[in-house]
C-alpha cells in the first residue's frame, strides 16, 4: 500500500497511538512542508512515546518555520513530564541552532539532576555554536560524572573557542579511555601549539583508536 498525504493524516488522527507511531514513521515519506503542519499537533499527543518521536523529528523538520518549531520546542522543555521528551527537544533546538532558546536550555539545565537532560545540553551547546555555551560547559568539566565530563569535552570541540585548550590537557592522563578520545578529537578541532602537543602525547596512547585519532589531528593540523 503506498503512503499517500491522506494515509498518513487517517494514521496520525487515529485514536490508536500505534497507528499514530506509524503515521509518524511515514511522515519521512512525504514532502516536507506538509509533513511540518501534520507534525505540530503531535507534539502535544497525550502519550509520551508519541511526543518522543514526534519531536525527534523536528530536526529536520523544523527547518520549514523556525519561529514555529522555536515556539513547540520550547514549550516541551519547559512543561513536559518526561525526560527523554525534554531531552529530544533539546536535540532538536541543537539541530535548528535555534540560539533564541540558549537560556530556557541553561534554565532546564540548572534545576534538573537528570543525566540524560544533562548530556543532550552539554551537547546542545557545543553544536548550537553560541558562543555563550564557552562557560556552561568549562564548569562541566569539573563535575564527577565522567560521562557528563565525556559530553563536555566534545562539545567544547566543537564549539571552536580556543580558550578551552588549556582547561582540556589536563585529561591527558585521565584513566577513562573514552575521555582520552574524547579529548583527541576536540583539540584536533580546536589546534594551536598546546594542542599540538596534547596530541603528540595521545599519539602513542596504548589503546589504538585513541593513537589513530590524535594522530590524525596530527596530520591535519600539520
Amino acid at each position: 500500500m503506498s503512503v499517500t498525504l491522506e494515509s498518513v493524516g487517517q494514521l496520525l488522527n487515529s485514536e490508536d497511538y500505534g497507528d499514530r507511531l506509524t503515521g509518524l514513521n511515514q511522515l519521512r515519506q512525504i514532502d516536507p512542508a506538509s509533513a511540518f503542519q501534520l507534525i505540530q499537533p503531535l507534539i502535544t499527543d497525550p502519550h509520551a512515546r508519541v511526543r518522543y518521536a514526534a519531536v525527534s523529528q523536528m530536526d529536520t523538520l523544523g527547518q520549514q518555520d523556525l519561529k514555529v518549531s522555536l515556539e513547540l520546542l520550547r514549550d516541551r522543555i519547559k512543561t513536559d513530564k518526561e525526560v527523554d521528551v525534554r531531552a529530544a527537544a533539546a536535540d532538536a533546538i541543537a539541530g535548528l541552532k535555534l540560539t533564541e532558546a540558549f537560556d530556557d536550555l541553561k534554565e532546564l539545565y540548572q534545576e534538573t539532576d537528570d543525566w540524560l537532560i544533562h548530556t543532550s545540553i552539554l551537547a546542545a551547546l557545543g553544536e548550537m555554536g553560541d558562543p555563550r555555551g564557552f562557560e556552561p560547559l568549562a564548569e562541566a568539566l569539573n563535575s564527577d560524572n565522567s560521562l557528563l565530563q565525556t559530553v563536555a569535552i566534545g562539545a567544547l570541540g566543537e564549539l571552536g573557542d580556543d580558550r578551552a585548550v588549556p582547561l582540556l590537557i589536563s585529561f591527558v592522563s585521565n584513566e577513562d579511555w573514552q575521555i582520552r578520545y574524547r579529548l583527541a578529537q576536540a583539540l584536533s578541532r580546536l589546534g594551536g601549539s598546546q594542542a599540538r602537543m596534547t596530541l603528540e602525547r595521545l599519539a602513542m596512547d596504548e589503546v589504538e583508536i585513541i593513537a589513530q585519532a590524535a594522530k590524525e589531528g596530527l596530520n591535519t593540523s600539520a
